[in-house]
């Protein structure tokens, strides 16, 4: 009787909570700016309270890339799922925003071309037709996003909101040669040293920053 007691106050206070989320209007909203372009949706509740989900992506791109001295045919690939809980700090639209995404940052770059000439860690190789360099640089699956931002607060009608946060993550860089020359056990200790030196530049990313412009309809 008396954990009956106890329980029925719980029972009534989440009853009660659930009624205000479910009275607020969810905002379905689009966004625009980096990581790409997306879409989202919103959920009040309470007033200083909102849940999102939305998904965004960059696609795949390709270009030319230089990194330490080596030019690479880069791809880039960039997409993210990403769920948020927004705190209206003042009870208006600015806001403070903390989540989980689960992401594919990956940029894969490729350097060969028969007869082209490649310094590897300090060694020079002349490439054949078979011979290349592929390095990539892979940020973890799973990472925490922190940042702060306008819009998103329960209201009705079209909305505007702006993100500027980062996902927080260390990129992981590897490097594997093929072929004849940069594919044998001799060139393994080259390329060993050409990976340390692009950790020292492009592995010591840390984060991957959240610039992004919004677009919305709260129902």
């Amino acid at each position: 009787m008396r954990a009956h007691r106890m329980l029925m106050p719980a029972l009534l206070l989440a009853s009660g909570l659930w009624s205000t989320a479910a009275a607020q209007a969810g905002e379905l909203y689009g966004q625009l700016g980096f990581p790409g372009f997306g879409l989202g949706y919103a959920h009040p509740v309470s007033e200083r309270i909102s849940l999102r989900g939305d998904f965004m992506t960059l696609g795949s791109r390709s270009d030319e890339q230089t990194e330490d001295g080596i030019t690479y045919q880069g791809q880039l690939k960039a997409h993210r799922l990403g769920l948020f809980a927004d705190w209206f700090v003042f009870g208006g639209s600015f806001r403070l925003t903390g989540g989980v995404a689960s992401s594919r940052y990956q940029l894969d770059l490729d350097a060969s071309g028969a007869g082209r000439q490649l310094d590897v860690g300090g060694t020079t190789y002349t490439l054949g037709a078979d011979d290349g360099l592929n390095v990539r640089v892979k940020f973890p699956t799973t990472m925490p996003y922190l940042g702060l931002g306008w819009g998103h607060q329960a209201a009705q009608g079209l909305r505007f909101s702006v993100d500027l946060g980062a996902l927080i993550g260390k990129a992981k860089v590897s490097a594997t040669g093929r072929g004849t020359q940069l594919g044998s056990a001799s060139a393994q200790a080259s390329i060993d040293r050409e990976t340390a030196e692009l950790k020292e530049s492009v592995g010591k990313a840390s984060f991957i920053p959240q610039i992004t412009f919004g677009l919305g309809y709260s129902f």
